[in-house]
């Protein structure tokens, strides 16, 4: 049962989550040239695409952390430190995309936006990027665990 809920774990952080932290960090130079050509409507649609895979992915995404639980449960780590800062790390993870990143994109969607705009949400894009770069590490390295690994 440990392969099967590990399976499922990795394989959802990989379709869901890595479509998300690519078409988010490609979403601040494509709404740039949107910004910079309003009357190019293949720009405008390059942006209406990623952010409508950054949306569908993130709902998509709910799937890596049940999956997660029931693996750590399952393989008995739950109080492991290196489970609880990767969890903690993917609750944040989740909040930055929620509250900075999907809003911000949305905005410049609606055509409400300006250069700095699209900074501002790469830097937020970027430290999302960063946050999921953290756990895969802390899942690959795993701090005091039993495997051997």
């Amino acid at each position: 049962m440990n392969k099967f809920l590990l399976a499922v774990h990795v394989l959802a952080a990989i379709v869901a989550v890595g479509p998300v932290t690519v078409a988010a960090s490609m979403f601040p130079p494509a709404a740039r040239r949107a910004l910079s050509a309003p009357d190019d409507a293949r720009a405008a649609e390059t942006v209406l695409l990623l952010h409508r895979i950054c949306k569908v992915y993130a709902v998509a995404g709910v799937v890596v952390p049940v999956f997660g639980f029931a693996t750590a449960s399952n393989m008995g780590v739950l109080g492991d430190t290196w489970l609880i800062v990767s969890i903690a790390l993917t609750a944040l993870a989740a909040l930055v995309l929620a509250a900075l990143v999907l809003p911000r994109q949305g905005a410049l969607v609606e055509g409400g936006g300006t250069r700095e705009a699209t900074v501002r949400l790469a830097m937020f894009t970027g430290l999302f990027n960063l946050l999921w770069a953290a756990v895969t590490v802390l899942m690959i390295v795993r701090p005091g665990s039993t495997t051997g690994a």
